[in-house]
């Protein structure tokens, strides 16, 4: 995919938008000093190049599987990419992230039932070669958790195949 390029015109759009989604494109022209038009075809090449998308942030209270689990793993460094590949095709796992330190793999789900947790460590994260510890914690209190910066829904369904 080549290089994205995004002028200053499309930062200060995405940030009025990231401040409220529900801001009409007239507004958005007045205040960038363009035409309405220009706003809105901005907005479609955003949404087609999968840089912005617009959605309803509900809390965990909402979620069918409320509860949150990170998954620390340790993995080959040589294969660490082709590992994280692996663990976000899991059908449970909604987040996963390359890390620096000792655990270079962070995994997140949400869950109602701790089976669920148990299966996914050891038996489908664990057994992934090249793989070679993995450490469970669940999030017991929420004290702050900003869903603009990282919104956590269960895996949707995308042309009928599992995110």
């Amino acid at each position: 995919m080549a290089s994205i390029q995004l002028d200053d015109l499309d930062l200060e759009l995405i940030k009025l938008l990231s401040r409220d989604a529900r801001v009409s494109n007239r507004k958005i022209a007045a205040l960038l000093g363009v035409t309405e038009g220009t706003v809105r075809g901005r907005i479609k090449r955003l949404q087609a190049d999968q840089l912005i998308a617009f959605t309803a942030i509900t809390s965990f209270d909402m979620a069918e599987n409320s509860r949150l689990a990170f998954f620390n793993i340790e993995a080959d460094v040589g294969n660490v990419r082709a590992i994280a590949q692996q663990i976000s095709e899991l059908q449970h796992i909604n987040a996963v992230m390359l890390m620096m330190g000792q655990f270079n793999i962070l995994a997140m789900c949400l869950f109602q039932d701790i089976d669920l947790v148990v299966d996914l460590a050891s038996d489908h994260i664990l057994p992934i070669a090249g793989v070679h510890n993995v450490e469970s914690s669940i999030a017991v209190r929420t004290f702050k958790y900003n869903a603009r910066m990282a919104k956590i829904t269960a895996p949707q369904l995308v042309n009928g195949c599992d995110d």
